[in-house]
C-alpha cells in the first residue's frame, strides 16, 4: 500500500515515521523543509508538492493546521490529481461543517473520505498510542483500521462523515474544563499548606483522579515526564487548545446547548493565549491560578 503524509508537524511527523516502520511506503510533503529533511532521513521519500505526492497513493493522510487549508487543498489540487477510488483521510482537527464539505467533495471526485482527528498529544503521536476518532462510512473505515491500529492504541468509529470531528471537540472541551478545574485543585492545595506531592498522591488514587491528574499534572514534579516538569513544553500547546475551543464554542451556539464550563474555558484559554503562552502546553494555565 502507497501512502501519502501531508503536514510533518509535531504530530504528524511521528505518525508518518510510525507507518514508515511498519513497511508502508511513504510519500511526503510539507512547506517546512526541516520537516521533509526529518522524513528523508527515515527513509520516506519526499515530493515536491503535495499534488504530486497524492499521484499513485492508496491512501492520503492529511494534518492540516485548519478547515480552510483542507478544504483549499481538497478544491486546488489533492482530489484531482489522485487515482479514482483513492482513501482520504484527514486527521486534522476541523470544525464539523468543514468536515462534511470535505468529505463530500471527495466523494463527488470518486474518492473514499474519513475524518479521524486524534487525541494524545505528541507523545501519543510518537509512541504510537493515540485515540482515533473517525466519522465515515463503514468501507473506509474497514478499508483504513489497520493504519490507525498502528498509529494509536484506541479506534472508534464515530459514525457518518463529521462525528469524528464532534467526538474531538467534545472531548477537547472537557479535557480543558478538568484542565482548568485541576489547576484550580493543586492552587488552592497549595494556599492550604499542602505540598504538590501529597496533593497528587490523593487526587492519582481517589475520587479525583484524570488524565490531567496523572500524566499531565500541571505542577512540576509529581510526574517527571508532563509538560510541566519539563518547563510547560508541550504535549499540547495552549494555542491548539484555543482553537479547539473555539470549535467548541461554535458548535455550543449552532446546537443552543447549556455549555456554561465549557464557554468559560473558552474564554480562559482565549484570555490566556497570548504570544509568550501559545507554545507552552496547555496545561500552563495554571499560571493564572496562583497568587503573585
Amino acid at each position: 500500500m502507497n501512502i501519502a503524509f501531508l503536514g510533518l508537524g509535531n504530530m504528524g511527523s511521528h505518525m508518518a515515521r510510525n507507518l514508515a516502520d511498519a513497511g508502508y511506503h511513504m510519500t511526503c510533503f510539507d512547506i517546512v523543509e526541516a520537516a521533509t529533511q526529518a522524513a528523508a532521513e527515515h527513509g520516506m521519500t519526499v515530493a515536491s508538492s503535495a499534488s504530486e505526492a497524492v499521484k499513485g497513493a492508496d491512501v492520503v493522510i492529511t494534518m492540516f493546521p485548519a478547515g480552510k487549508h483542507v478544504l483549499d487543498a481538497y478544491r486546488n489540487d489533492l482530489l484531482a490529481n489522485a487515482d479514482a477510488g483513492t482513501l482520504f483521510i484527514d486527521s486534522s482537527t476541523i470544525a464539523v461543517d468543514d468536515a462534511v464539505e470535505a468529505a463530500n467533495l471527495a466523494e463527488e471526485a470518486g474518492h473514499l473520505a474519513l475524518d479521524a482527528p486524534v487525541s494524545g498529544g505528541t507523545t501519543g503521536a510518537e509512541n504510537g498510542t493515540l485515540t482515533f476518532m473517525v466519522g465515515g462510512s463503514q468501507e473506509s473505515f474497514d478499508k483504513a483500521k489497520p493504519l490507525f491500529e498502528i498509529m494509536g492504541r484506541q479506534i472508534v468509529h464515530t459514525g457518518a462523515s463529521g462525528t469524528g470531528q464532534a467526538a474531538k471537540v467534545v472531548n477537547n472541551m472537557a479535557l480543558a474544563i478538568n484542565t482548568i478545574g485541576t489547576a484550580e485543585a493543586f492552587s488552592l492545595g497549595e494556599n492550604l499548606g499542602l505540598s504538590h506531592q501529597t496533593l497528587y498522591d490523593v487526587m492519582s488514587s481517589s475520587a479525583a483522579q484524570s488524565w490531567s491528574v496523572t500524566t499531565n499534572c500541571p505542577v512540576p514534579g509529581p510526574v517527571p515526564t508532563s509538560p510541566s516538569s519539563n518547563d510547560y513544553r508541550p504535549g499540547f500547546a495552549t494555542g491548539l487548545m484555543a482553537k479547539d475551543l473555539g470549535l467548541a464554542k461554535a458548535a455550543i451556539e449552532s446546537t443552543n446547548t447549556p455549555a456554561d464550563f465549557g464557554l468559560a474555558a473558552y474564554h480562559a484559554y482565549t484570555e490566556f493565549n497570548s504570544e509568550t503562552n501559545s507554545g507552552k502546553d496547555f496545561s500552563a494555565i495554571i499560571a493564572t491560578k496562583q497568587k503573585g
